[in-house]
């Protein structure tokens, strides 16, 4: 039989493929002669106890503006295929956590990549809470007073969004810096949302590791460099990707959160590393993988294939 997946995805005519792990994802499932569907999740629909999608069967060709076609619009059962990706990036908002609620529902008969349940119960910035020992000095809260406090106490501090995504309105905020009521006012006017505030990591000049894991096992990583005169890393925002190796404390920390993230069906997360601190789990869309073959020559979107063919056989 041939296996069959559909993507729930920002629209594909979007992404980037020189750096788009879902593209990558799509690309080695056809060369393993798998049936693909697309839809965005507003394509997602729940109708009389079936979960459909307005979907449209998938081809993709590693060619720049020319790197997809797509079928006529059919409504797809999304019980008779046999894994669905949720992919679609961040922000992590009420929409997104819906799409997961929807998704869950399709559990344990259509395998969902990553868990929706474990999606949702466990962003990015709040997973790395369940390992206090191994990430930097970390606040959340509305409390301005308590901002303070804790920037008195750790000196420099970065202050960041709960539920951002790709770099979005992450500030340093240095000792002596007036400018720390004013940004919280602006958060705290925009949002109902308390905000994350977390010493300083000056290790952050050499990069922040992102480290692939599959099924839990580290399989190699990408080290990205903040552009000059810019404290984020991301390659949204500006960052460099480099080959890195993974190091002895590399190794420690995803054998910790490896066996957690395993355990709860995240099949594909890609945690964050600056120097020996870990700064985020990231499990919504986690990407990386692209890099990671042209550094190290990793079929990472093969391994992540395996396990999936081998936990639906």
């Amino acid at each position: 039989m041939v296996i069959r997946v559909a993507f729930q995805m920002d629209h594909i005519g979007s992404v980037d493929i020189a750096g788009d792990s879902t593209f990558k994802l799509a690309l080695e499932a056809q060369k393993k002669g798998f049936e693909l569907f697309h839809y965005t999740p507003e394509d997602l629909v729940y109708a009389q106890g079936f979960i459909r999608a307005k979907a449209r069967h998938l081809e993709v060709k590693n060619q720049k503006l020319d790197h997809y076609s797509l079928g006529p619009e059919l409504s797809l059962d999304l019980s008779e295929v046999d894994v669905v990706w949720l992919r679609q990036d961040p922000p992590f908002d009420m929409s997104y956590i819906l799409t997961t609620h929807l998704l869950e529902r399709l559990m344990p008969n259509t395998l969902v990549v990553n868990d929706p349940f474990w999606v949702r119960n466990l962003p990015e910035k709040l997973m790395v809470l369940n390992y206090p020992d191994l990430i930097p000095h970390t606040l959340i809260s509305r409390d301005i007073k308590a901002i303070h406090e804790f920037r008195q106490l750790h000196g420099d501090v970065i202050l960041k969004p709960l539920f951002g995504n790709g770099g979005a309105g992450i500030f340093r905020i240095k000792q002596g810096d007036n400018n720390l009521n004013s940004l919280c006012e602006m958060f705290f006017q925009n949002s109902r949302e308390p905000v994350i505030v977390q010493e300083y990591l000056p290790a952050i000049v050499n990069g922040d590791k992102r480290v692939i894991l599959v099924d839990g096992k580290p399989i190699g990583a990408i080290n990205r460099i903040p552009p000059k005169g810019e404290n984020r890393s991301n390659l949204h925002v500006g960052g460099q990707a480099f080959k890195v190796e993974l190091t002895e404390r590399d190794y420690e920390i995803s054998s910790r959160v490896g066996k957690d993230l395993s355990n709860k069906g995240l099949i594909f997360a890609g945690i964050d590393i600056i120097g020996d601190k870990l700064t985020e789990i990231n499990v919504t869309s986690p990407t990386g993988i692209v890099e990671l073959e042209k550094f190290d020559n990793t079929n990472a979107a093969g391994l992540i294939w395996d396990v999936i063919q081998a936990k639906i056989s």
